[in-house]
């Protein structure tokens, strides 16, 4: 039972979706009619989204979307949450669900690997020979990720196929584990894989989200936090005694979970620090940002 008065959705599926651009207008809509907040991505090929609301509008979101012949089977995850994850909804139609720009059209129902549950996963971390692949970006991998994981220094999802041939062909008649937040990118990268002539690929089902709600393995394995693309940006997934920070302060390398945005308004990077020198540079991810930004003050005045 909820104790919380707000939750929390994440969920994708990769399903042909007619008038896809139509479709997206009229879901925009009916989101804003349930005063529901997240961010929404709908393509001919499927749904991915995030959003927060209370447990009766998340109810009746799910409800809705369970009865439509497309997304009767569509999988919530499920977290609970104080309030809103997000400001605002947005529901844009996109061309590809994750940008790829591959040069094969591929279908992640029949092309991608083979799926790992979450005990599977953790079994399977342990043999020898395999490789763990982050489908993530680098700074997603910075806060945390699994143990021994191949952290690739990628900006861009649609820059895999190129880092695959380039790092990874060595390792072509290894087992080959991927994961990513909620499941969405490793379908499409797992398809990439074995379209390279990689054979052996796997996937976390569900992604890092779920391994950490499992009550089984209780994210073991996991070391730092999950990078979230809403207000809480950091979320504890190894719920043992294992449990530790491996992030390091933009500033002074110490460990932290936090992530914040550049104060300067010209920059704006996101960077990881602690809470004594988030305090001793202002937010400012440099000094140069910090002499902008004051001198940018003193212009106005």
């Amino acid at each position: 039972m909820s104790t919380k008065d707000y939750r929390i959705l994440l969920f994708y599926k990769y399903v042909q979706v007619p008038e896809a651009e139509q479709f997206a207008a009229e879901h925009l809509q009916f989101c804003k009619d349930l005063d529901i907040k997240g961010r929404i991505l709908i393509a001919d090929q499927g749904i991915n989204g995030t959003l927060s609301g209370t447990v009766e509008q998340t109810d009746a979101y799910m409800a809705a979307m369970h009865a439509h012949p497309l997304f009767s089977d569509l999988l919530f995850k499920i977290d609970e949450a104080d309030g809103h994850a997000f400001r605002k909804i947005f529901v844009r139609y996109k061309k590809e669900l994750v940008t790829l720009r591959y040069d094969k059209e591929l279908d992640p129902n029949v092309d991608g690997g083979a799926r790992l549950t979450p005990k599977q996963f953790h079994e399977k971390m342990q043999q020898e020979d395999v490789v763990i692949l982050d489908g993530r970006s680098d700074y997603e991998y910075d806060l945390g990720h699994f143990r021994g994981a191949i952290k690739p220094d990628l900006k861009t999802f649609r820059e895999f196929p190129e880092w695959i041939r380039s790092h990874l062909t060595e390792h072509k008649d290894k087992p080959i584990l991927t994961y990513c937040t909620g499941g969405i990118r490793c379908e499409m990268l797992t398809a990439v894989l074995k379209n390279e002539g990689f054979n052996d690929v796997y996937q976390l089902d569900g992604g890092i989200v779920t391994y950490g709600h499992d009550p089984e393995v209780q994210g073991r394995g996991f070391d730092g936090n999950c990078y979230v693309f809403d207000e809480r940006v950091s979320v504890r997934v190894n719920q043992t005694e294992e449990h530790m920070l491996v992030g390091e302060c933009h500033h002074c390398g110490a460990k932290t979970d936090r992530y914040i945005n550049c104060a300067d308004d010209t920059c704006h990077l996101q960077h990881l620090v602690c809470d004594k020198c988030e305090e001793e540079h202002r937010g400012y991810c440099s000094a140069e940002c910090a002499e902008h930004d004051l001198a940018a003050a003193g212009s106005v005045r």
